[in-house]
């Protein structure tokens, strides 16, 4: 029940709207909508009914001590021993696809770069624990929670195109490395826009689909606390990660041996993995989701580890465009 107040010549009166128990509507189903969901926000993964509402309530505190027990073992036991404690602690792990070998720097030959799919801030993660070994990763924003916790290496990228190629290349030179094209997760069978400065530094690019399944909790937020991610996602009763590996990207569709430019062969990678995936290619962009659900661009204030209030935002872009 709702009550809206009115005021007309002195005289005040209220309205109030009653929603029936059973409303003679249903709730449209996601193929009927004329335009397709993309972007959401929110934690729960499921429509939150009285029964379901209950078990989410019921399952927390349970599901919070599990989820701590599950990011304690990624983070302290050895990478080729997290594959095994994962399933031990129902986390399933699917392996589709032939990994490549570790980059052998004695051997004079640069890392592989993962170009995966976004799906969460544990990608790198899944990856290294698929492939039994950590492999560095670089990300755009990440908590200083999760950075904490990580067991691999994370770098943060300064958005800076010039500095950021330079980084990129250094860790190529050290090891294999885990890029999200992305930018940012997207929940629904979609990929976003593949960046494509990565193409520009490297031919060993070997594409990775990533996916995962949660039943209760999501774990991506865009306008929570990130550093709750982890927790949020291991906090589902079975939570599963399929890792697919395409194989090393043909030199014909590569910037040095192709010939290609750096969006064609960001464009080839994102139509690969949607069609192993099944999903739908976008143009859409970081700045878009943010925007959508945020109201900023998503980029987080080097100096309090946070992301602009929507208010502070909308001034920033005012700013901008009187300029």
């Amino acid at each position: 029940m709702a009550w809206h107040g009115v005021a007309w010549r002195g005289v005040a009166w209220q309205e109030g709207y009653i929603v029936p128990r059973s409303p003679a509507v249903e709730a449209v189903p996601m193929d009927k909508l004329p335009r397709p969901v993309i972007f959401h926000d929110g934690r729960l993964a499921r429509r939150p009914t009285p029964l379901a509402a209950l078990l989410a309530v019921l399952w927390f505190p349970v599901g919070f001590a599990l989820a701590c027990v599950r990011i304690a073992a990624g983070a302290l036991l050895p990478m080729p021993w997290v594959y095994y404690a994962f399933w031990a602690l129902g986390v399933r792990v699917v392996v589709r696809g032939a990994p490549p070998p570790r980059a052998e720097r004695a051997a004079g030959r640069r890392g592989v770069l993962f170009a995966c799919s976004h799906r969460t801030l544990l990608d790198p993660i899944f990856l290294s624990a698929a492939l039994g070994r950590p492999v560095a990763a670089v990300t755009y924003s990440l908590s200083r929670l999760s950075e904490f916790l990580s067991p691999i290496r994370t770098v943060r990228l300064t958005r800076d195109r010039a500095a950021d190629a330079a980084m990129i290349g250094e860790l190529l030179d050290e090891g294999d490395l885990a890029i999200c094209p992305e930018g940012t997760t997207c929940r629904e069978p979609f990929l976003l826009r593949f960046s494509a400065l990565f193409a520009e530094l490297t031919d060993e690019v070997v594409p990775v689909a990533m996916e995962s399944r949660m039943g209760m909790f999501h774990g991506t937020t865009a306008r929570g606390w990130k550093g709750m991610d982890p927790f949020y996602f291991f906090m589902n009763p079975s939570p599963a990660y399929v890792v697919t590996f395409l194989g090393k990207l043909p030199p014909e569709h590569t910037c040095g041996a192709g010939g290609r430019s750096s969006h064609e062969v960001a464009n080839y990678i994102q139509r690969l993995i949607a069609a192993t995936l099944s999903y739908e290619c976008t143009s859409l962009t970081r700045k878009d989701k943010y925007r959508a659900l945020a109201g900023n661009d998503g980029v987080v204030d080097n100096a309090t580890g946070k992301l602009p209030s929507p208010a502070t935002a909308t001034a920033n872009n005012s700013k901008d465009k009187a300029c």
